[in-house]
């Protein structure tokens, strides 16, 4: 696939889904339609699966580019250009990989609704009147993915920030392992949960992608290095029939039914295909959101410290600071919003002196536990701990893989979110913050889910395709198992993305939803390239043949004239009208009339020898067959 190919069909995607808000810079179309498809001259025929060249890519805006601006979505770095590109755009590049634009996002990572922006909410729109909350921190990735407007993106995921988006747009969300994928040219916002994620239509391709960035980073010093690299993923498991777990923690009471309608599939499904089930316990879980909310503020609130308008950011116009303030007190009360000053606040005074005790310290320790936890229920060893201390001798009970629901509910409304208090909007977290804590891989996978009646998923249901997300999380270091086993899960969960091209959306819309299969059989190359319906480039290539019939018709008359032209329809028993049609529409119809008309003439000169050697004949016989009369002859 190239983008030369599709670059009209995302082009005009970017156009046509601008009211969702998904980006906030993007790179001038005209230069991405100039582009010519890159060249793979030179390039191995093992190549295992490339399909990065040339392909259009978003990237989250808090990802560093040097040729777009990188604000976090804050009005403090509203107007901030990096002098360098990340570690993991750089990657991209160096594989032909095209960025497109810089996507949309909570300010600075912290929000689950991407609501908390400087340029304005992200939206959701599949329907005709809805606004829905299209997940955060990631969300404008996500859209953009959902609604094909770039053929994969980049996001970061702190507690849950790529897996919650893709759950509530239908696309597929990968957090890889914490140290895997380079974080150098990341904004931070917590340090130690901060990590690169991938967001794709499918599994297979945001595997690719992350083959191409999982590199150490020298620049990056929480990047695991390639000593410790070695020892991941070494164990090697029977992909017919793995253990897999059923966090029973999960299966809290608000849970959605919708969702656990779902997630009861795919484990019935898993189970009919050989591997068996196995229900687990996570105790710490029920205690990992509250841990998470005191770490991730904590470390923002050190991280945020810098943006005084003096070392980074933006100042406020006029004096800055009074004799009862400090000098940037005005500059952060501006430039920052309400959700991060909140943070803030929050983690400053969990880190105060009075404090960080009751708070700070013990919610690392709750951390901890819930790493124990993963440890205890995993077949295979945390690669980052002593085998001794982290893994029980017992491996009757433990499993390969876990599967859980990625959110307890489907996306909200966004006239739903604005009348949240922060604390409900939080919980949205509560299934992917664990594996945060613990810096496991995770993967989002979007499953076909049958809305209840009375719900406005259920009323629409013949509208858009509904998804939620089936959260896969495995061992430190089993990202390769969590990508398998995803595309496991998908040729179960066939959703439009798995099946369809660049021109499907997630929610199941396509250029070729209003045309019949012979249309999109005749049309389709013609649509895709011009980046419209089957109606219209059906539309088109009829007003196309018209004009050109239009074209020949008259070249006719004026080159050979109407007296010709009138004989030639006479000589072929046809009307003036039809005679000229017949050759109006082809390539070169001067050239076509020509050897027609050469050929009726002389089968009309054939036509007439034979008709006078016939009646030559009959001249000769005649007079014979009197004299012989037809008795002798019989």
């Amino acid at each position: 696939m190239s983008l030369y190919k599709y670059a009209k069909l995302y082009a005009l995607n970017q156009s046509k889904y601008a009211h969702l808000n998904a980006f906030n810079s993007l790179v001038d179309p005209s230069a991405l339609l100039a582009r010519k498809s890159v060249s793979k001259a030179g390039r191995s025929k093992d190549d295992k699966y490339d399909v990065i060249s040339g392909l259009p890519m978003a990237i989250k805006d808090n990802i560093c580019t040097k040729e777009l601006k990188t604000t976090a979505s804050s009005g403090t770095l509203k107007d901030f250009t990096s002098p360098y590109d990340a570690t993991v755009v750089k990657l991209l590049q160096d594989e032909g990989a095209i960025i497109v634009g810089k996507t949309n996002m909570d300010e600075f990572g912290m929000g689950s609704h991407s609501t908390h922006s400087h340029f304005g909410p992200v939206k959701l729109q599949r329907y005709e009147g809805e606004e829905a909350s299209a997940g955060g921190s990631s969300g404008g990735s996500a859209v953009a993915v959902a609604s094909s407007q770039c053929w994969a993106a980049l996001g970061t995921d702190t507690g849950g920030s790529v897996r919650l988006p893709a759950a509530y747009t239908g696309v597929v969300g990968f957090k890889p392992s914490y140290g895997l994928l380079s974080r150098w040219g990341v904004i931070a916002y917590a340090n130690s949960l901060d990590t690169v994620g991938i967001f794709g239509k499918n599994a297979k391709g945001v595997g690719a992608i992350f083959d191409k960035l999982n590199v150490h980073d020298p620049q990056d010093p929480t990047s695991l290095p390639p000593s410790t690299r070695k020892r991941l993923g070494r164990q090697r498991r029977d992909m017919s029939s793995l253990r897999i777990g059923i966090p029973l923690d999960y299966n809290i009471a608000t849970l959605d039914p919708t969702v656990r309608q779902a997630w009861i599939r795919r484990l019935k499904f898993l189970w009919q295909c050989g591997h068996t089930l196995h229900p687990v316990r996570l105790p710490a879980t029920q205690h990992a959101l509250s841990a998470y909310y005191v770490l991730a503020p904590a470390e923002a609130s050190s991280n945020l410290a810098k943006y005084d308008g003096v070392r980074f950011g933006s100042r406020a116009e006029g004096i800055d600071g009074t004799p009862d303030s400090v000098l940037f007190a005005k500059t952060r009360g501006q430039g920052f919003g309400s959700e991060v000053q909140r943070r803030i606040l929050l983690g400053a005074f969990s880190l105060s002196a009075q404090a960080i005790d009751n708070y700070f310290i013990q919610a690392q320790k709750v951390r901890r536990l819930v790493q124990q936890d993963f440890n205890n229920v995993f077949a295979t060893p945390n690669p980052l701990f002593d085998d001794t201390t982290s893994h029980s001798e017992d491996m009757t009970d433990k499993v390969d893989i876990l599967i859980c629901p990625t959110a307890p509910s489907s996306a909200p409304s966004l006239s739903d979110v604005k009348t949240q208090d922060p604390i409900h909007s939080y919980m949205n977290d509560v299934f992917t913050v664990p594996a945060s804590l613990a810096g496991l891989p995770a993967i989002s996978v979007p499953s076909p889910a049958n809305p209840e009646e009375g719900t406005p998923e259920y009323e629409h249901r013949d509208s858009y395709f509904h998804s939620v997300g089936i959260q896969i999380i495995g061992q430190y270091g089993d990202d390769k198992l969590v990508l398998d086993v995803a595309k496991k899960v998908e040729e179960s969960a066939r959703t439009p993305l798995t099946r369809g091209g660049p021109e499907v959306k997630s929610w199941g819309h396509s250029l070729f939803n209003d045309g019949t299969s012979n249309e999109r059989y005749r049309y389709g190359a013609q649509a895709l390239e011009l980046g419209n319906t089957i109606t219209e480039a059906k539309a088109m290539h009829e007003a196309a043949e018209q004009e050109k019939t239009n074209k020949g018709a008259a070249l006719l008359q004026e080159t050979l004239g109407l007296e010709h032209l009138t004989e030639a329809a006479e000589l072929s028993n046809k009307s003036l009208e039809e005679y000229i049609a017949k050759f109006a529409g082809v390539e070169d119809p001067l050239e076509a009339e020509r050897g027609f008309h050469a050929y009726m003439s002389k089968k009309k000169d054939k036509g007439l020898r034979t008709a006078r050697e016939q009646e030559k004949s009959k001249e000769v016989t005649t007079p014979f067959v009197e004299h012989l009369g037809h008795e002798r002859l019989h």
